[in-house]
């Protein structure tokens, strides 16, 4: 699954270990979770680090919700749950690796 690049335009705050935001290792980089998005660092800027198309974790058995043990992060209309070093979202029946 690839992101667009997309900056996000006008970023003062700098992220980085002790920053006060939630971490997420993400293929070859980290994403930032920061007022409902996911922020990365590229060439001196941010950019939103959203996916592309639509990728299904096959074999996902663990409920996410509320208590359920894992790092929640608002993400747009929806939350996502760390798990296993992905972030999962609920899409209808099934979850969505991001």
């Amino acid at each position: 699954m690839t992101a667009a690049h997309v900056e996000h335009a006008e970023h003062d705050h700098v992220h980085g270990e002790g920053c006060g935001h939630v971490a997420l290792p993400h293929v070859d980089h980290v994403d930032y979770a920061h007022d409902g998005h996911l922020h990365r660092d590229h060439n001196g800027h941010y950019d939103e680090c959203e996916p592309t198309g639509h990728d299904a974790h096959a074999e996902h058995v663990h409920a996410h919700g509320e208590g359920c043990g894992h790092v929640a992060v608002p993400h747009g209309d929806h939350v996502d749950y760390i798990h296993d070093g992905h972030r999962h979202a609920v899409h209808a029946e099934h979850y969505d690796e991001h």
